[in-house]
């Protein structure tokens, strides 16, 4: 007899196994939305004014370690946070009775008091981008006055911290400010994070900064994997495909933390599809062996000689008889 989980639970099962290697002390979720653009009629495409041309909308949430813990496919012109709960709360789950220090960066797209109170019951420290307003603005006009003296020729950076309620808020939350004067420019650029972290604003910066290496696994896996490509005419058939590449992504990522040697640990899903797994080789076959033969101008005998032995001892020891 055979059993068949979701794919869902599949994908989880293989990022906690990979996690019991080497058991991480935080988990630091990032969500965000990309474009998946279409080129015919398939069904729940649409134009969006934001991405200026006829798509998907997926979203996706990843960890720190760039595993796609979880993603939806949806019509192009919804909004960038639509449907966050359906995405975000599985991921939540899986963790909730874990001993970990827990986090979510996110941004402006969620800056929104449902996923503020939900991270906040489930223990979550967050930073989220907030979108400007007047209110805002006045808190630091004190840092929006050009300073005195001749312009700067290097970027003059400087940071507040304050209490706010906006209206739709049931309490105040704390607010972090990050304002930078830039040479040659006439106004500075304005920046808001609502966060519930305590450290000091300049690190609650730095830490939502590293929210860019979402966007840069989503431009991994539109690049290596091609989950772009979602020509079928259903957008039931397109979400199982986005949900396939996201499964072959994962196994790329995985081959990435677990089978690389330090000297290529940051290749590029793209460097490894090409360098290592997508390479052509000459088997020639002899009475006791078989000889692949490969071109080291992509990958050195030793190198190539390491990884494998790394992949070897992936293998589960053999239960004692």
């Amino acid at each position: 007899m055979t059993t068949s989980l979701p794919w869902w639970t599949c994908r989880a099962s293989w990022i906690d196994r990979v996690h019991d290697r080497n058991p991480p002390k935080l988990i630091v979720l990032d969500m965000d939305s990309s474009v998946s653009p279409t080129h015919g009629d398939q069904e729940a495409t649409a134009y969006n004014g934001h991405f200026g041309c006829t798509c998907y909308h997926p979203l996706f949430v990843f960890n720190q370690f760039g595993d796609l813990e979880r993603c939806s496919l949806r019509p192009g012109n919804v909004h960038s946070a639509h449907e966050w709960r359906d995405v975000l709360e599985p991921v939540v789950a899986r963790y909730r009775d874990r001993k970990l220090r827990r986090y979510f960066r996110g941004d402006a797209a969620f800056a929104l008091p449902g996923i503020y109170e939900f991270l906040e019951v489930e223990g979550f420290s967050y930073a989220i981008r907030l979108p400007a307003n007047k209110v805002l603005q006045e808190s630091v006009a004190h840092l929006l006055k050009r300073p005195v003296g001749r312009p700067p020729r290097d970027v003059r950076r400087y940071h507040a911290s304050f209490s706010y309620r906006a209206a739709s808020w049931t309490k105040p939350r704390r607010v972090v400010a990050k304002v930078e004067w830039h040479p040659g420019e006439l106004y500075p650029r304005v920046g808001f994070i609502v966060t519930n972290l305590s450290r000091p604003a300049e690190r609650v910066v730095a830490f939502y900064n590293q929210r860019g290496t979402a966007e840069q696994y989503i431009k991994e896996g539109k690049n290596a994997i091609r989950w772009t490509r979602l020509s079928c005419q259903k957008f039931r058939n397109n979400g199982v495909r986005l949900q396939l590449h996201a499964l072959a992504y994962n196994l790329g990522n995985f081959m990435r933390t677990l089978a690389l040697p330090d000297a290529v640990e940051q290749w590029s899903l793209t460097s490894l599809r090409e360098k290592l797994i997508k390479i052509g080789a000459k088997i020639v076959c002899h009475g006791r062996y078989v000889t692949f033969q490969m071109a080291e101008v992509a990958i050195p005998r030793d190198l190539f000689a390491d990884i494998l032995r790394r992949i070897d001892r992936l293998r589960p020891e053999p239960a004692p008889t």
